[in-house]
């Protein structure tokens, strides 16, 4: 059967695609699954790590120092579930959201600067530069606050009256900042006569800290090149997008002295960070872990949840389908092999063969059984009806006899009585054979295993043959090896050997020859016997063992033999571990052989 037929390689085929399946769908989903939550994951960490640097650098740029920042961190560390620990550049710790002792990550994940800072945006972007929350000088008392508030209001309701609408947006100075709608100008409704530039004009707090800065900023601006409106250095522009320098750049850049332009705007930039030192607290280090309160990760969302059951469902469904598919075919064979054992014994009931797997050898196996038990149920029959033959014709010899010496007709003489006697002997030699075959079936027969030399026992069956043979006119000879013992049963072997010889002299014509031969092969002992008779046709060679079987289809007795000979010596044979054959040439006789275990002679045998 070829290796892809096998059942057994089928079902671990499936199996294995079962599996193969079950393994990529459960890969796909752990991939997608886990990428999508490290995403989620990584991104929800981003923003709280810049979360928690806001906060600080927003505290940074309040506060002159980091000495009231332990609540802080706490509260933040609450909040996102993090580990946050703040030192100085030195490592020294500042404030740590974990228990005293616990070692600081091996790297910070930031530095805290609000002087130079990158993370800070009230609207999500990053910014670069200054924090905006670091005012310092600039941060407007209660009294200018008020004038300004009110200046404020006035130009919005002015704005109003013309259309425009504007909130008022209060930077970290305190100072009030009027926002139209996506950046309009209010030119394009008229409203220029609301800006008497009254609101715009710094505050005597703003002024003193501008003339602080253009002191700082004037040195490096005289090295950078000339204002090139030939006015003096406008640093400051409360309604533009860059208060702090804005406008100085915005010219340095329309005369086309963008180089200029970029080392004004970082002599301004330098300038704002040596005035706004003093106010901000001193560079520190961020250092940020995982807490004990940090939340569980890698929490499935519903779109991962619904993609693991739809997969799952899917394999579940392959695996059902292909289960079916394989589970229909295997099953198929088996119930027809059912129904048919199911099927009344007289009808013989054969099976299509459809596959040629186990199953299909299974059902091979089936139907040659349904066909030998056929056989056998027509050979009882057939039995039967031999047997009731082979006693009917004695018995009605006997009764007819009988019949007719009680009635006076014939004398009951020797001759009479001898005939009745005959017909007695062939009733017990079919009893006998009967006898011994159903022993044999049963496993009963009994054997009295010797020493035996094949020779001996050649003799021994040639002698009791004899005048059989001489009477027949067929010469009867012996040939044996010297070297051929047998472990077997010597009455057993004689009656075998007896059987054959005497199925050889009732086929052998006048002036034929019957040979007896023993010879050694390896670890047999071959035994035949050997006539020159007709021989046996072809056809007949694999029925000269069944019983009752004859090779005249007349079913006969003229030449002698119940049919239950040749079956005995099969029995007998076998019952000694050996084996019988019938060959057969055409015209030159048959030869009848059997092949027994050898064994060795006697140890006191000389």
């Amino acid at each position: 059967m070829p290796l892809r037929k096998r059942l057994l390689v089928r079902l671990l085929s499936v199996s294995a695609l079962i599996a193969f399946c079950s393994v990529a769908a459960t890969a796909w989903l752990a991939v997608t699954t886990t990428t999508s939550a490290l995403k989620e994951e990584q991104g929800q960490d981003l923003a709280a790590d810049n979360s928690i640097l806001a906060r600080l650098s927003g505290y940074a740029a309040t506060h002159t120092g980091w000495t009231d920042v332990q609540r802080t961190v706490r509260d933040l560390a609450a909040e996102t579930g993090r580990r946050i620990a703040l030192t100085t550049v030195d490592r020294t710790l500042v404030a740590d959201s974990a228990p005293r002792g616990t070692p600081l990550p091996p790297r910070a994940a930031a530095t805290v600067d609000p002087l130079r800072t990158d993370t800070y945006s009230e609207t999500g972007a990053q910014l670069s530069g200054i924090d905006p929350r670091a005012v310092g000088p600039y941060r407007l008392p209660a009294k200018e606050r008020a004038r300004l508030d009110t200046l404020a209001a006035r130009r919005r309701q002015c704005y109003e009256r013309y259309g425009l609408q504007a909130t008022v947006v209060r930077t970290a100075s305190g100072r009030p900042v009027l926002s139209t709608p996506d950046g309009t100008d209010p030119t394009g409704y008229g409203a220029t006569v609301c800006e008497d530039g009254r609101l715009n004009t710094p505050t005597p707090t703003e002024q003193k800290a501008l003339d602080e800065l253009s002191d700082l900023a004037r040195p490096c601006l005289n090295r950078a090149g000339p204002d090139p409106g030939g006015r003096p250095f406008p640093l400051f522009d409360p309604g533009g997008k860059d208060p702090f320098g804005g406008y100085l750049v915005a010219e340095y850049a329309q005369s086309g002295k963008e180089a200029t332009a970029r080392a004004a705007q970082r002599c301004i930039l330098t300038a704002r960070r040596t005035q706004l030192e003093p106010y901000v607290a001193p560079v520190a280090e961020l250092f940020l872990g995982i807490g004990d309160q940090n939340p569980s990760r890698f929490d499935m969302s519903a779109a991962n949840k619904a993609k693991v059951i739809g997969a799952a469902g899917l394999v579940l469904a392959v695996t059902v389908a292909v289960t079916a598919v394989v589970a229909i075919r295997l099953v198929r064979p088996l119930r027809a092999l059912t129904e048919a054992a199911q099927q009344p014994p007289e009808l013989h009931v054969r099976v299509p063969v459809t596959t040629r797997d186990e199953t299909g050898i299974l059902a091979e196996a089936f139907n040659d059984l349904t066909e030998r038990r056929e056989r056998l149920e027509a050979q009882r029959k057939a039995m039967v009806s031999d047997i009731a033959h082979e006693l009917r014709s004695p018995l009605t010899n006997i009764r007819g006899w009988l019949e007719v010496v009680r009635d006076g007709v014939v004398e009951p003489d020797p001759p009479l009585l001898d005939s009745l006697h005959e017909e007695a002997l062939v009733l017990q030699r079919i009893i006998d054979d009967l006898q011994d075959l159903a022993a044999a079936d049963a496993g009963t027969l009994r054997l009295h295993r010797e020493p035996l030399r094949a020779g001996e026992l050649l003799d021994q069956v040639a002698a009791a043959h004899q005048v059989a043979a001489g009477a027949a006119g067929v010469a009867l000879r012996t040939e044996a090896d010297a070297a051929a013992w047998l472990d077997a049963d010597p009455v057993r072997m004689r009656q075998a050997l007896g059987n054959l010889v005497s199925n050889a002299l009732r086929h052998t014509p006048a002036d034929g020859t019957v040979t007896l031969a023993a010879r050694r092969d390896g670890p047999d002992v071959v035994l035949t016997v050997t006539d020159t008779g007709t021989g046996i046709a072809p056809e007949d060679l694999p029925h000269v063992f069944d019983r009752f079987w004859r090779a005249e289809k007349s079913r006969s007795r003229r030449t002698g033999g119940s049919g239950l000979g040749l079956p005995i010596v099969r029995h007998l044979v076998a019952a000694h571990g050996g084996t019988a054959e019938a060959a057969c040439e055409p015209a030159e006789g048959a030869v009848l052989t059997l092949r027994l275990p050898a064994a060795g002679p006697p140890a006191d045998d000389t």
